[in-house]
C-alpha cells in the first residue's frame, strides 16, 4: 500500500498543476460553445465529423456513480442472490462480510484511495464465474469504497449535463493492457484462431499486463517491447488503409511507459518506420495545445485518441478524481475552442477497467464451464474460440477453483462511459449493453470501415453507441456550471494530510439519490416462459428475443447458489430452451433470471403445485401489458396478482380448468415500468422490467426509493 506523504505525492504529480489558471474559465467557454446548435446537415450520424476518445484508468461504475439518481446503482431493486441468504451487497472478505462504504473526502484522505489488485487472476476469482460473492477477499477491503456527489462534483456534473451509460462494461475481466488491446483493435485474442474455433493462450492473446509496457524512448534509442507481437489489425491500421484521418494525442515518453497505448502490443506499431502514417500519427508527440490549435484551425482528424500521463489518469494511488477532472476540463476547453468544430464532434470518455473497485451488476459473458467441463448455459451462436485457455495455470489464482482452465474473456465489470456531444445533452442515461468494442463499432457505423477482429458474440450483445445520440431533436443547449477543477494537485496535496481512510468495521447504510432521469429507448424485447412437467420431474425454461439486439440472460438457481450461474446468449430474433431437473430437490425449483435494464423474472414452485403457467404479452403502442394465465389441470385455480412497486391494483384471477384467463393494465403512469408477482398453491412467478415503446422514457421511478 503506498504511503500518502508529501514527497511521494509530488513525485507522482509531476507538473500536474500546469495550465490550471486557464481552466477556471472553462465553464464559460463550454456554455458559449453549447449555445450553438448541433450540426444538422443531414439529421443523421453523418453529421458527426470528429470522434474524440479518452480512456482513463481504473474506476468502476458503482465506485463513481452508485449513488447517482436514475442509474442502476445502489438502489437496484433486483440484486443478484449470494450463498448464505445474502445478496450482492454483502460481500465476503474470507472471514466476514463487507458492504460498500463511503469514501469520505471531507474528513479523510479518501480522494486518493489506494489502488487494489486488478489482474486476470484476482478478477476471475472475485467474479467467481458469475457468483460475484468474494470481491473484498481477492480485491482488498478498499475495493468496496465509493464516492458521492459532494466528493466528485465534476464527474456528477458531466453526468447531469450529457449522457451516462450505466451498462457499459470493460471487455476483459482483467487489467489495463488486455482492455486497451481490445479498445485499440476490437479483440483481446487472435481473431483468425477464433474463427477456426480455437481458444487463445497467452501467446495469442493478452490476459495480463505485458506487451504494452515498453522501455526506452522515442525517437532514440527507441522502444524495447515485451513479449511477442500480436498480429491482427488495430483500428488505426484499419483507418489508415481506408484513408480516414486519425491521430493519437500523447507524449510518447510520458504515457505511463506505454501502458496507455494498446497499439504497442501489435506488430504494425512495433515495426512502423518514422516516415509512415502509423508512426507520424500514433508514435509521435502531439500535445493538448496542438489539439486545441487543430480545433481552432478546423483540421482535427476524423478519429482522435487522447492518452493521459499517470498523474492525470484517475488511477487510484497514482492519481485522483479531481486530477482526472482537470485533465478532462482541459480537453473540453480545447474541443470547444472553435464552436463550429464542437458542433460536429462526439467525445467518448470511459475507463479501461475497474481497478479492483466493486460493481454489483453481473457482467454479460459467454457461459462459463463447470468443473466437469460442461458449459453452464447456452448460446444461439457458435462460441468455440471465444475463450482463454490457461493449461499451465499461469494466470489463475490458486484459490480460484470454481472452474477449470478455460475461461470466458469477458465482459468484465461496469465502468463509467460519458457520451459528451451536442447530440447527447440533457442528463440522459443509456442502459443498453456496451463494452470497449462499442467504440470500434461506432467508428464502423460512422466511417464505413470494417473492424473484422470484433467477435460475433460482441456484435450480438454489445451496441454501437449510436443509441446515445439524438440527431433528430438535439437537446436545448443548456449546460450547468461545472465545478472549478483548476490546480487539482494542490487540492490533493491538502487532502493527503488528512486522516487515512479505513474501511468500516460495520456495514454502512446503502443509499441512492431518489428521482428519475431521461432514459434512451432501448432495442430489447425479451421473454421468458416456463413449463413444469410433474411426471418427468423437470421444468423447461424458454428464452426468446423478439427485439433488435441480442442479450444475455443470467440464471441464478437459488437452491444451489454454490454453483456457477448459467448464462444464455440469445441473438435478436432467436430463442433457446434449457431444462432443470427437479428430482434431487424434491420437485422444488427457484430460479432468478436477469437481463438488461432491470429485466427480472422469478420462477419458483413445486412440481406438484398448481398446473398454471403465465405468459406476459407486450402492447407497446398502447403502453399496456397483458398477463395470460393457462391452467392445464382438471379444476379451476385462483391466481393472485400482487403489484410490487408502482401502485397498481392487484387482485385474484380465476383460471378455469383446461382454460385461460387474462388481465391487462396500463403502465403509462409508471413510465412503462412494471413489477408484479403471480402466486397460487406451489406456484410463483415474478416479472419486472420496462416495456419498450420505441420512444425515449425515464429511468425506473422505484429505483432509489
Amino acid at each position: 500500500m503506498p504511503t500518502h506523504d508529501r514527497r511521494s505525492f509530488l513525485r507522482l504529480a509531476g507538473g500536474a498543476t500546469a495550465g490550471g489558471a486557464a481552466l477556471a474559465a472553462m465553464p464559460i467557454a463550454i456554455r458559449k460553445a453549447l449555445a450553438i446548435p448541433a450540426a444538422q446537415d443531414t439529421g443523421t450520424l453523418n453529421d458527426v465529423k470528429h470522434v474524440v476518445i479518452l480512456m482513463q484508468e481504473n474506476r468502476s461504475f458503482d465506485h463513481y456513480f452508485g449513488t447517482l439518481r436514475g442509474v442502476r446503482g445502489f438502489g437496484d431493486r433486483h440484486p443478484i442472490p449470494l450463498p448464505g441468504d445474502r445478496d450482492v451487497w454483502r460481500q465476503s472478505d474470507g472471514q466476514g462480510e463487507l458492504s460498500p462504504f463511503h469514501l469520505d473526502t471531507k474528513t479523510t484522505d479518501a480522494l486518493r484511495v489506494p489502488g487494489t489488485p486488478h489482474s486476470f487472476s484476482d478478477t476471475q476469482a472475485a467474479w467467481g464465474q458469475g457468483r460475484l460473492d468474494q470481491w473484498p477477499r481477492f480485491k482488498t477491503p478498499y475495493s468496496m469504497g465509493y464516492y458521492k456527489r459532494d466528493d466528485i462534483p465534476f464527474q456528477f456534473s458531466l453526468a447531469e449535463a450529457f449522457t451516462l451509460c450505466d451498462a457499459y462494461h470493460c471487455s476483459v475481466a482483467a487489467g489495463t493492457d488486455p482492455n486497451r488491446v481490445v479498445f485499440w483493435s476490437g479483440s483481446s485474442s487472435d481473431p483468425e484462431l477464433r474463427a477456426r474455433g480455437v481458444n487463445s493462450t497467452d501467446e495469442t492473446s493478452e490476459p495480463d499486463n505485458h506487451r504494452c509496457w515498453i522501455k526506452g524512448a522515442l525517437p532514440t534509442p527507441g522502444y524495447t517491447y515485451a513479449g511477442n507481437a500480436l498480429r491482427w489489425q488495430t483500428i488505426p491500421d484499419v483507418l489508415e488503409k481506408a484513408g480516414v484521418s486519425w491521430r493519437i494525442y500523447q507524449d510518447p515518453n510520458n504515457n505511463w511507459t506505454g501502458a496507455m497505448h494498446g497499439g504497442l502490443a501489435f506488430e504494425s506499431f512495433r515495426t512502423c518506420t518514422p516516415d509512415s502514417g502509423l508512426y507520424k500519427n500514433g508514435m509521435s508527440p502531439w500535445s493538448l495545445d496542438q489539439l486545441a490549435q487543430h480545433v481552432k484551425d478546423d483540421t482535427l482528424p476524423s478519429v482522435s485518441w487522447i492518452l493521459p500521463s499517470a498523474p492525470f489518469s484517475e488511477h487510484p494511488s497514482a492519481s485522483t478524481p479531481i486530477q482526472g477532472a482537470e485533465f478532462t476540463a482541459k480537453i473540453l476547453e480545447a474541443l470547444t475552442a472553435n464552436p463550429a468544430v464542437w458542433a460536429k464532434t462526439v467525445f467518448f470518455l470511459t475507463f479501461d477497467e475497474n481497478d479492483g473497485q466493486f460493481d454489483h451488476a453481473p457482467p454479460p459473458a459467454p457461459p462459463s464451464y463447470d468443473l466437469a467441463g460442461a458449459p453452464a448455459g447456452k448460446a444461439t451462436l457458435d462460441l468455440r474460440g471465444h475463450y482463454f485457455s490457461d493449461p499451465e495455470r499461469k494466470h489463475l489464482h490458486k484459490d480460484d477453483q470454481i472452474s477449470g482452465l478455460i475461461r470466458p474473456f469477458g465482459m468484465g465489470p461496469r465502468v463509467p462511459m460519458y457520451v459528451i456531444s451536442p447530440w447527447s445533452k440533457g442528463g440522459w442515461v443509456n442502459s443498453q449493453v456496451f463494452d470497449h468494442t462499442s467504440v470500434g463499432q461506432f467508428i464502423e457505423q460512422r466511417f464505413g470501415v470494417v473492424i473484422s477482429s470484433i467477435s460475433p458474440w460482441h456484435r450480438a450483445v454489445s451496441g454501437d453507441l449510436t443509441s446515445a445520440l439524438d440527431f433528430r431533436n438535439p437537446n436545448d443547449p443548456v449546460f450547468p456550471d461545472l465545478p472549478d477543477v483548476s490546480g487539482a494537485s494542490a487540492v490533493v496535496l491538502d487532502h493527503i494530510q488528512r486522516p487515512h481512510i479505513v474501511p468500516p468495521n460495520r456495514p454502512q447504510p446503502l443509499n441512492q439519490e431518489t428521482g428519475v432521469r431521461p432514459s434512451r429507448r432501448l432495442p430489447y424485447e425479451l421473454h421468458v416462459a416456463s413449463t413444469v412437467d410433474a411426471a418427468a420431474g423437470h421444468v423447461t425454461v424458454d428464452f426468446l428475443n423478439t427485439g433488435s439486439m441480442g442479450a444475455v440472460f443470467h440464471v441464478y438457481d437459488r437452491l444451489h447458489l454454490d454453483r456457477i450461474p448459467k448464462r444464455y446468449t440469445v441473438e435478436a430474433g432467436k430463442g433457446l430452451s434449457d431444462v432443470w431437473d427437479l428430482q434431487a430437490d424434491g420437485g422444488r425449483y427457484d430460479l432468478a433470471i436477469y437481463a438488461p435494464n432491470g429485466f427480472h423474472r422469478v420462477l419458483k414452485g413445486e412440481a406438484g403445485g398448481a398446473p398454471v403457467e403465465i405468459e406476459l404479452r407486450y402492447k407497446p403502442s398502447r403502453q399496456r401489458i397483458e398477463v395470460v394465465l393457462s391452467n392445464a389441470g382438471r379444476t379451476a385455480r385462483a391466481v393472485t396478482i400482487a403489484h410490487n412497486a408502482y401502485g397498481e391494483a392487484g387482485g385474484v384471477i380465476d383460471v378455469p380448468a383446461g382454460g385461460r384467463a387474462r388481465r391487462e393494465w396500463s403502465v403509462a403512469d409508471s413510465g412503462a415500468w412494471y413489477d408484479f408477482t403471480a402466486t397460487a398453491a406451489g406456484f410463483e412467478r415474478r416479472a419486472a422490467g420496462r416495456l419498450e415503446t420505441g420512444a425515449h422514457g425515464i429511468s425506473d421511478p422505484a429505483m432509489g426509493t
